[in-house]
């Protein structure tokens, strides 16, 4: 349902091919002054040079086993950690082994991957993109500490929007600019899923506890207009609140587009028949 859009992959795609277009300097004739190192990051030796080319060749495999390839990069990954701790390319290498534990669905150790990342650099915006979403995804209502989570969770989410927002006001990643409001949007979507978690848990029957939800829902959709799954989100919090011809008004904009994801449709379909009873006709 939800395109994985991280943002802070361009610079780790940066990354990768300056070190394929940089080579270790070669030895300087003697009597002469040793070349000047490159200019940004580099690797300090060929062996880091080969140990970070046998990390891209698994990343770029096309081994149809996701599984074998997501375990070859986490190798390849760690091998680099481990030889070459002070590597100016390790938040790209532990970006891409908790990538690759994505990949595996291996929700615990991706995590964990992630959590690496923001030791390194604690802005990333792929690693709050990705810790704020997977705390939102595992807490529920009912939890005791559902309170905390969420907050820990909307931390790393609105570290990640002032990255991306810091990002976008930058002219040089003009280029880069529709990513990164796909990125925005992505990270409004998971406040509003955050918001509907906590409003949920919240027992006041006002339906205003329902409006952050609302807000960031309406933002992701509007951020990003492809996505019909902020549409579909947007319809349901909604509902929820009792705005029922709003959520009738855009679940049918939703089950207007072509070529719907089969996943969007019974949610649609479900607000649609939903807000239809609130406003007293039969659902169609």
């Amino acid at each position: 349902m939800k395109r994985t859009i991280l943002t802070g992959m361009l610079a780790l795609v940066a990354g990768a091919t300056l070190l394929m277009a940089q080579a270790t300097p070669p030895a300087a004739p003697a009597g002469q002054a040793a070349p000047a190192a490159p200019a940004g990051p580099h690797p300090k030796s060929a062996e880091e040079a080969t140990a970070l080319r046998a990390l891209l060749t698994a990343e770029n495999s096309t081994n149809a086993d996701a599984n074998a390839k997501a375990d070859a990069i986490v190798a390849a990954g760690e091998d680099v950690i481990t030889k070459f701790p002070s590597t100016d390319y390790k938040e790209m290498v532990l970006t891409m082994e908790a990538m690759a534990y994505e990949m595996k669905g291996d929700l615990v150790k991706e995590q964990v991957a992630w959590q690496r990342v923001l030791e390194t650099s604690p802005k990333s915006i792929p690693g709050n993109l990705k810790m704020g979403d997977l705390i939102t995804k595992q807490t529920h209502d009912k939890d005791l500490d559902v309170a905390d989570e969420l907050a820990r969770a909307e931390k790393y989410l609105n570290t990640a929007l002032a990255g991306i927002k810091a990002d976008e006001a930058d002219p040089a990643m003009a280029k880069n600019m529709a990513g990164l409001k796909q990125s925005e949007a992505e990270a409004h979507e998971t406040l509003g899923l955050a918001g509907l978690t906590r409003a949920s848990a919240n027992k006041d029957t006002d339906p205003k506890k329902y409006d952050p939800a609302i807000a960031e829902f309406r933002a992701a959709a509007d951020g990003d207009p492809a996505e019909p799954a902020y549409q579909a989100r947007l319809a349901w919090a909604l509902e929820a609140a009792g705005k029922h011809a709003e959520a009738l008004q855009v679940a049918d904009k939703v089950l207007a587009l072509p070529n719907l994801p089969a996943a969007i449709k019974p949610i649609a379909t479900s607000v649609h028949d939903a807000a239809t009873r609130g406003m007293g006709s039969p659902a169609k």
